[in-house]
């Protein structure tokens, strides 16, 4: 298994729990980590979206992981979607100030993500 295709797939385990931990239990998991509540069905609706479009993700990148074809738009949209959630929070670390440490983890490894799926699409370009 070639490196872009096990990145896609670690990328891919790696934000499962995630989003699930935003989704499937919101006012649950989100009360327990981060002390949010997520009572309120507007709530519940808008994390539940948000781990629709996380899984969604995580789904293409796994088919990038196994279909040619579909590799290098799947390291283009790892590497996006990476550096969105990290240019968010980077501008919520300036404007609201520090987060949960959890949080924190988190955008050092968007950031770290992004910068390696910048290498893993050179490299995919590279060798044609």
């Amino acid at each position: 298994m070639r490196i872009q295709q096990q990145f896609l797939l670690v990328a891919a385990v790696g934000l499962t729990p995630i989003a699930l931990g935003y989704g499937l239990q919101p006012s649950t998991s989100l009360a327990y980590l981060f002390e949010i509540d997520a009572s309120s069905i507007n709530s519940r609706h808008i994390f539940r979206a948000v781990m629709g479009l996380y899984l969604a993700l995580v789904l293409f990148w796994v088919l990038g992981a196994f279909i040619k074809k579909y590799q290098l738009p799947a390291l283009y949209s790892l590497t996006v979607f990476m550096f969105g959630l990290a240019f968010g929070r980077t501008l919520s670390l300036i404007f609201d100030g520090w987060p949960h440490w959890l949080l924190v983890v988190y955008l050092l490894l968007e950031v770290g993500f992004g910068l390696v799926g910048i290498a893993m699409i050179k490299k995919t370009e590279k060798e044609g």
